[in-house]
């Protein structure tokens, strides 16, 4: 890697911009839910500008788009990439950066004449959000087998409508198959989505592992019943069970202290009536913990409040497991090489954990992996003020740039300094 060769961050800086224009919403955010209409724009607008990069492009069975630029022997790829699709109202980074910069890193080897001795790869993965489909890492998880095509694609959206209806509506249902072949290696770049690096003053993050993830849904069905005349004693109110779940799992958060965190995202109410008893409550419980048998303990223990509410409340709760994954540590030798770049190029860093699910978590099994985080403003995600600086972004697009051309074994210029 040469201490000139550097990637251009206005011209990154002007495609995160373009991208964003794709799925617009008030305030600079974006909406492209998965295989949606926005989706299918903004991955059009991705493959364009691969095809200008010389890239040659796969699509698979599961909509994930692949460009690679050739290396001189026909090896496994080093591989970059992350997401495009959104929540409904999310900002212009987080996935799209770590496209982004990828095509950048393609753009400056080629304006360099920098030719690698493994191919580069760059990859966009389908639905890794699922705001739509669940699970997320959907795309990532069919890429390397965790997750049979079939019931991939067989998977029903929050509006009804499967997976592989949508991949055929816009022309995403590709022939490559899964799963793929993996890669030499796999690396991330992604704005941080919390407010360690930002509030620390730190410009890179060197991660070291994903934590565990579990989603759940739950039912709870009661008794429909007036509002005003129904006694307290009596009732089987699915609402105030509702409740209870909400409250219980922030006080089990707290109570576990540490990495714990848990989430209530989705309530709804039927028949959602100001003067009925609610009959029916569905919820979502988002548990995360970097330990394993923390997170384990969490399910127990949110599985013993349901039984006792079931009890307590004569209501029926029914449970669905959205999604499931295990704490993920990265390769050491991946991110000591990240953490030995950063410093190179006289940054600082800061090792810690991702809080968030990725991608790269679902790559690990398979190839060396790691993620490089930059700063999020205020720690804000998932959200159309999410911001990182021009500066971060550049600088985590460098340190993206030197990782690869030395885990892809770039061949500099004659006359370059090493």
């Amino acid at each position: 890697m040469t201490a000139t060769l550097r990637i251009k961050g206005e011209r990154l800086q002007q495609r995160i911009a373009q991208l964003a224009e794709v799925g617009a919403i008030d305030g600079g955010g974006c909406a492209r839910l998965a295989l949606s209409d926005e989706d299918k724009a903004g991955r059009d607008l991705v493959c364009d500008w691969m095809r200008e990069l010389g890239l040659s492009l796969t699509v698979d069975a599961i909509g994930n788009v692949v460009g690679t630029r050739a290396g001189r022997v026909p090896a496994a790829a080093v591989m970059t990439g992350s997401h495009i699709d959104t929540v409904r109202t999310g900002g212009r980074y987080d996935g799209n950066l770590g496209v982004l910069a990828g095509l950048e890193v393609i753009a400056s080897l080629n304006e360099a004449g920098i030719e690698t001795e493994r191919p580069l790869a760059v990859a966009f993965f389908t639905n890794e959000e699922g705001a739509r489909f669940a699970p997320d890492m959907m795309g990532s998880l069919v890429f390397t087998g965790e997750l049979a095509l079939d019931e991939a694609l067989q998977t029903k959206g929050i509006d009804g409508s499967t997976v592989a209806d949508n991949l055929a509506r816009i022309g995403y249902d590709g022939t490559a198959p899964t799963p793929a072949a993996a890669p030499h290696a796999f690396v991330e770049l992604h704005v941080e989505q919390g407010p360690v690096l930002d509030r620390e003053g730190i410009e890179i993050g060197v991660v070291e592992s994903v934590q565990g993830i579990s989603w759940t849904e739950i039912e709870i069905l009661g008794t429909s019943n007036h509002a005003g005349t129904t006694p307290m004693s009596l009732r089987r109110d699915a609402g105030w069970a509702a409740g209870s779940i909400i409250s219980f799992v922030r006080e089990l958060a707290q109570e576990f202290g540490g990495d714990q965190v848990a989430t209530v995202g989705r309530i709804e109410f039927f028949p959602n009536l100001v003067n009925v008893v609610p009959n029916r409550a569905v919820l979502t419980v988002d548990l995360r913990n970097t330990d394993e048998a923390l997170l384990q303990r969490a399910e127990s223990r949110l599985a013993a409040h349901l039984d006792a509410l079931r009890d307590a409340e004569k209501v029926e709760i029914n449970t669905r497991k959205l999604a499931r994954f295990a704490p993920v540590p990265f390769a050491p030798e991946m991110t000591d090489r990240i953490e030995r770049h950063a410093l190179a190029q006289g940054l600082s860093t800061r090792r810690m954990p991702s809080g968030a699910g990725h991608d790269a978590q679902m790559m690990a099994p398979v190839c060396p992996t790691a993620m490089i985080f930059v700063p999020s403003v205020d720690g804000i995600s998932h959200n159309v003020r999410e911001y990182t600086h021009p500066q971060h972004i550049e600088a985590g697009a460098n340190v993206l740039l030197a990782v690869l051309c030395e885990l892809a074994g770039a061949t500099l210029p004659a006359g370059e300094p090493t």
